[in-house]
């Protein structure tokens, strides 16, 4: 086995990155691997913007009508092979990788992909009904444009989060009423955390198992991880993704009285409501203009009273609330690592975020914090003070990676026990 083909799959989306391991021994924990080619396929159903990233190469990029997720597939398909032809070059896949968001109660890691582990996934629709439906398309789209013969795994989100504690993950509602329905806090992201905090181990020279890490993955979906030794041990988001942080759309931490009184006041009925706490909070629901951190910076320039500077406030206090909830959870940190699209490319939230926390040694260097802007996936830049007790990093998370990682040492493990 050596060409990991990784595949994000989303409702409208297709993103996907070829990892090409050497199988010579390992190194340290794991084998090494580079990447080949990644892109992705954006309005599937429309006319979709394809676009491919030879490594070390220009992006080729094409719009198309793709109408399917199986035909973005075979799209995708088409694309790597025409690319590797012109590079001379032979593009075999061996194995395959999706990512899953929800793996329920059932899975706990990565499985290998047969008609059960799909109709199983199948069945957790309905805990994520914005997302399963989209794994479920491109896991059906890979098998018939590649066939069977090439083993597919399925890693969940969920997953790295199962390692939390009972007394972190339980919900103190009736423990009977609980445990029939499934309800504890599974948390998200987490094949972002564990990327982010490999990486961060690779930066800082230490074995992740010696790290205590407060990972934060920002874009429009937002979480904190407290990652003690390589394991999660919490996570902000809970028994969904609307938990935690302050998110481009999403509430994040609400009381949840909030939902009775809104249905009898408003007259709206509870799915209604859960739509407004997902789709018309957060930082949109705030500042009544926009979800884009950009936007909305340039908004509250000037305008200390305005709504998009409230919602700003707002942002920065909540995740500065779970670095400090969460330095108290690990008992300290060896580093703070930020992630995302808004953690890579946003110097004024990250200094916001981490302004007046001297007092746990966490202090930013505003020239190194400036300067980190442009991130490649799997690197990472320091931009914390020199000699701060608590450094502070920013990552290039690479999901990709982690997910191919997790596809190649989960075939070689079931072969390895295979009699």
């Amino acid at each position: 086995m050596k060409n990991v083909l990784a595949i994000n799959s989303g409702s409208s989306s297709l993103k996907f990155k070829v990892i090409e391991f050497d199988e010579s021994p390992r190194t340290a924990a794991r084998f090494t691997a580079s990447s080949r080619y990644e892109g992705s396929i954006e309005g599937i159903g429309l006319a979709a913007k394809m676009m491919l990233r030879p490594a070390g190469k220009q992006v080729v990029q094409v719009t198309r009508n793709v109408s399917t997720h199986a035909e973005a597939v075979r799209c995708m398909m088409q694309m790597l092979e025409e690319s590797s032809r012109l590079d001379g070059q032979d593009l075999r896949i061996d194995a395959v990788g999706h990512r899953v968001v929800h793996g329920g109660e059932q899975f706990r890691e990565p499985v290998v992909i047969d008609d059960a582990v799909v109709a199983a996934i199948d069945r957790l629709a309905e805990f994520a009904p914005l997302h399963i439906p989209g794994s479920i398309a491109g896991i059906k789209g890979a098998r018939a444009a590649l066939g069977s013969h090439i083993p597919m795994v399925a890693v969940f989100d969920t997953a790295f989060h199962r390692s939390i504690p009972p007394h972190a993950a339980t919900y103190a509602i009736d423990l009977d009423l609980a445990r029939k329905h499934g309800i504890h806090r599974y948390g998200f992201h987490g094949i972002a955390h564990a990327s982010l905090a490999g990486i961060c181990a690779a930066a800082v020279k230490r074995p992740l198992t010696q790290l205590r890490l407060i990972t934060l993955q920002l874009g429009n979906g937002c979480s904190a991880t407290a990652i003690d030794g390589g394991r999660s041990v919490d996570t902000s988001m809970g028994f969904t993704p609307l938990e935690g942080l302050v998110m481009g759309t999403r509430s994040g931490d609400l009381d949840p009285a909030v939902i009775g009184h809104l249905v009898r006041r408003e007259g709206l009925s509870v799915d209604e409501v859960e739509r407004l706490l997902n789709e018309r909070s957060g930082l949109l629901g705030v500042s009544g203009l926009s979800r884009d951190m950009r936007e909305l910076l340039n908004a509250a320039e000037g305008r200390p009273d305005s709504r998009a500077a409230l919602a700003l406030d707002i942002f920065c206090y909540r995740v500065r609330k779970y670095i400090g909830a969460y330095l108290a959870v690990l008992g300290g940190a060896d580093a703070i690592v930020f992630g995302g699209g808004i953690g890579e490319r946003s110097a004024v939230i990250r200094a916001r975020i981490c302004e007046g926390m001297d007092w746990c040694g966490l202090r930013l260097d505003p020239v190194r914090n400036e300067a980190a802007r442009e991130i490649a996936p799997g690197d990472a830049i320091k931009i914390s003070e020199e000699g701060a007790p608590l450094v502070c990093y920013v990552a290039g998370g690479d999901e990709g990676m982690e997910i191919a990682r997790a596809t190649f040492e989960c075939i070689l493990n079931r072969r390895s026990s295979d009699p």
